[in-house]
């Protein structure tokens, strides 16, 4: 079992999921441990070894990468987790180890939509106040505190843990659930709470889309903050079985 290429995939998405369950497989050839940055309470487990929280930044991972004889990283967090995807960067180059980026493909408007991209939560913030009075937002609850500062706004917050109360603007209503969520539903929560503005992150993926066909549906604009890059020389796929051809190219194996 040991004797195995290791592979540390860097998760908490659902394609880090698939990905897991098919390295986990009879016959893979590979040994994959999963990590969760441990931000969500009851997170959603993938196949196989799993290790839960932080590393303690680059020099932890590299310690990690050296002491675990890991022969790849492959990093499927977030497009948002910027963090987490430079230290890998910094970490897979101090020691040699080969990096790919799992990322599926951002979504693009089509005919329709009222799209606004932004670049940061200060930028969607002021903008959110042009737009709309009552938001649906769906970015999660680390960024709510940029929201404060516009209090005459109405605020559905969407979470799957609660956010930290000094974080939340004064005019809202939390919405406590997990995804994936249809196009009826979404339909239902922009009309229940007469939603005239969404605010949500280029994720991409199916999972997460339907709130954007609901918002074209009913003519809402859309506040839509723009994913970062991937770390400089990085390589980067959109879909787990690219990922799998990329370790199947691996010189350990």
């Amino acid at each position: 079992m040991t004797d195995r290429p290791h592979v540390l995939l860097l998760g908490g998405t659902s394609d880090a999921r698939r990905l897991a369950a098919e390295l986990d497989a009879a016959g893979s050839g590979l040994r994959v441990t999963s990590s969760l940055a441990g931000r969500v309470a009851d997170p959603r487990l993938p196949a196989g070894e799993v290790r839960i929280g932080g590393f303690g930044g680059v020099p932890g991972l590299v310690d990690w990468l050296r002491e675990h004889r890991v022969a790849a990283i492959v990093d499927a967090t977030h497009p948002f987790a910027a963090v987490m995807s430079r230290n890998a960067a910094l970490a897979a180059a101090e020691t040699g180890t080969p990096l790919l980026a799992l990322r599926r493909p951002a979504w693009t408007p089509g005919p329709g939509d009222r799209w606004h991209e932004v670049g940061s939560p200060a930028e969607a913030a002021a903008l959110l106040t042009e737009l709309g009075r009552r938001v649906f937002v769906t970015t999660g609850r680390g960024e709510l505190a940029a929201f404060t500062a516009s209090p005459e706004l109405w605020y559905l917050i969407r979470s799957v843990d609660p956010p930290e109360p000094a974080d939340l603007p004064p005019h809202h209503e939390l919405l406590l659930a997990r995804g994936p969520f249809d196009l009826a539903a979404e339909r239902e929560t922009l009309r229940r709470h007469r939603i005239d503005v969404l605010l949500t992150k280029n994720s991409g993926g199916p999972a997460t889309a339907p709130k954007l066909l609901a918002a074209r549906e009913a003519g809402i604009p859309v506040v839509l903050r723009r994913r970062p890059a991937t770390p400089p020389g990085v390589p980067e796929v959109p879909d787990v079985p690219d990922a799998l051809r990329w370790l199947d190219r691996l010189p350990s194996r």
